[in-house]
C-alpha cells in the first residue's frame, strides 16, 4: 500500500496485490453521520487488442470524426474519466455529500477482479464499503413505443468459469491403436457442450425490457416464452446478429469453451488435457446447476471429467426502491426530459458483484448521444474499432454530476 497526496485532509491509497495491478481509493467523509454512503467504482484495465483489423492503433486514443477511438473506450474508460471528473469537487471540498463518498478506480476487472476489487472488498471493507454503488455499463438509448428508453444496468449474470480436465496414458503416437488419449473424452465433452441446448430462464427484468421496447406483438410474446424464445432469437439474428446474441445471453445459461490445451509433443499420446469454459448463469442457477448441465451435455465422457471452478459467483440483481434509483431517474429526466428508464440485466459481469454480495445496491448508468445505437454499442465491447463519441462522454459526465447532487439531497438526515 502507498499513500497518495493529501487533498483537504483526504488521503488516497494505492493497492498493488500483484505487480502492475494497481488500484487507487479515496474515501471522502460525509457531513452527516449515519447518512448512506456511495461508491464510484470504475476499472482501469482493458482487454488485449490485436492491431490488425483496426482503423487506428487500438492504444492511440485517437480523436477523429467526433469519437475517441481505442481499446477501453466503451469498456469502461469513458465512465472512468467521467467518474474521476465528477468526484474531483468532492475530493477538493468544493462539494459535499451527506454520507461518505468513495472513488475506487480498480485494476484487474477484465481478469475477474482477483487483484483488484476482490481483495479490496475482502480485506479493506472499512475503506471501500458502501451502501450504494455506481459502475458500468452505460448503455445508449433504445427505441420505445413512446420515445427513447434509457437502460440502466440493475443486475448481471454470474461467472461460473470452469476447467474440464481429463487424463490418459502416454505412449508413442506412431501406434495409437486403442490408446488412452486424454483428448478423446475432452473433445467429446466439448462437442456435447456446443450441441446441447442451453437452459432458458426468463427473468422479471427481461419481461420489463421486452414490454417496453418497440417490437411486433408476436415477436415480443415469443421472446418471453421459454418454449418459443430460441426461434424468436433466430428470427432476430437474420437482421441483427449482435442483438440476437445479447437476447440469447440474458435469457439462457451461456456456455462458451474458449481455451483448450493438451499434450506436449506431436508424437506422444497426451496423458493430460484440459479446457476452460466461460459459463454465465442467470438468477437461480448455482454451481450444482452448472455441473449438472456440463455432465449431461458431456454424455458418455462425463465420467472421465474432473470439473474445477475457476470463478464461482452467482448472478446478482439490485432492488429499485431507494434514493439512488430515484436520483438516477430524476437525473435522466433533467438531461433528456424523459423518465423512461429501462431496468436492464447485463450479459457480462462487473466488479459490482463483490459489493452486492455484501448487500450494496449497485447500478450501471450513463448517457449516449445519437452517434451510436444500442446494437452498435454491443458490438464494440471487446471488438475492433472500439470508440465513444465525445458528446456521449460529456453527457455521461453531466448526468453523473446531476445524479450525485440528487443523491445528496435525498440522503441528508
Amino acid at each position: 500500500m502507498a499513500t497518495l497526496r493529501d487533498f483537504f485532509g483526504v488521503e488516497g491509497t494505492v493497492f498493488e496485490p500483484s505487480p502492475g495491478r494497481q488500484s487507487v481509493v479515496y474515501r471522502v467523509p460525509g457531513t452527516h453521520p449515519g447518512a448512506p454512503s456511495l461508491a464510484l467504482v470504475p476499472h482501469l484495465d482493458v482487454v488485449p487488442a490485436v492491431p490488425a483489423g483496426w482503423t487506428v492503433d487500438p492504444f492511440s486514443a485517437e480523436i477523429a470524426d467526433g469519437f475517441v477511438w481505442g481499446r477501453g473506450a466503451v469498456d469502461m474508460l469513458n465512465l472512468t474519466a467521467a467518474m474521476a471528473q465528477v468526484f474531483k469537487p468532492y475530493l477538493t471540498g468544493k462539494a459535499t455529500m451527506p454520507g461518505d463518498l468513495i472513488f475506487a478506480a480498480v485494476a484487474d476487472e477484465e481478469n475477474g477482479g482477483r487483484y483488484g476489487a476482490a481483495p479490496l472488498v475482502e480485506d479493506h471493507w472499512s475503506l471501500v464499503g458502501a451502501d450504494y454503488l455506481l459502475t458500468e455499463v452505460a448503455y445508449p438509448s433504445i427505441p420505445g413505443r413512446s420515445g427513447p428508453l434509457f437502460p440502466v444496468a440493475v443486475g448481471e449474470k454470474g461467472p461460473h468459469w470452469t476447467r474440464l480436465e481429463t487424463t490418459g496414458t502416454p505412449m508413442h503416437g506412431s501406434a495409437p491403436y486403442r490408446s488412452d488419449n486424454a483428448l478423446e473424452p475432452l473433445t467429446e465433452a466439448l462437442q456435447g457442450l456446443f450441441r446441447t441446448p442451453a437452459p432458458v430462464s426468463i427473468g422479471e427484468e427481461w419481461r420489463e425490457f421486452v414490454a417496453a421496447i418497440d417490437l411486433p406483438h408476436e415477436l415480443a410474446s415469443a421472446l418471453v416464452d421459454p418454449m418459443r424464445v430460441d426461434k424468436a432469437i433466430d428470427a432476430v439474428a437474420v437482421d441483427d446478429p449482435t442483438l440476437a446474441r445479447y437476447i440469447h445471453a440474458v435469457t439462457h445459461l451461456t456456455v462458451s469453451p474458449n481455451l483448450v490445451r493438451g499434450g506436449n509433443k506431436t508424437n506422444i499420446v497426451p496423458e493430460g488435457a484440459y479446457a476452460e469454459v466461460d459459463i454465465r448463469t442467470l438468477p437461480g442457477m448455482d454451481r450444482e446447476f452448472v455441473n449438472s448441465h456440463i455432465r449431461k451435455a458431456a454424455g458418455s465422457a462425463a465420467d472421465r471429467l474432473k470439473l474445477t471452478p475457476i470463478t464461482d459467483q452467482e448472478a446478482t440483481v439490485s432492488s429499485r426502491d431507494n434514493p439512488l434509483w430515484e436520483a438516477i431517474v430524476s437525473g435522466i429526466e433533467v438531461h433528456t426530459g424523459s423518465r423512461a428508464v429501462l431496468p436492464t440485466m447485463m450479459s457480462g459481469f462487473t466488479d459490482a458483484r463483490f459489493w452486492r454480495a455484501k448487500g450494496t445496491i449497485a447500478y450501471g448508468v450513463g448517457l449516449y448521444d445519437d452517434a451510436t445505437t444500442f446494437g452498435e454499442f454491443l458490438s464494440l465491447f471487446h471488438g475492433r474499432d472500439e470508440r465513444i463519441s465525445i458528446g456521449s462522454i460529456d453527457l455521461t459526465t453531466q448526468l453523473l454530476a446531476t445524479l450525485l447532487d440528487g443523491f445528496a439531497s435525498r440522503t441528508r438526515v
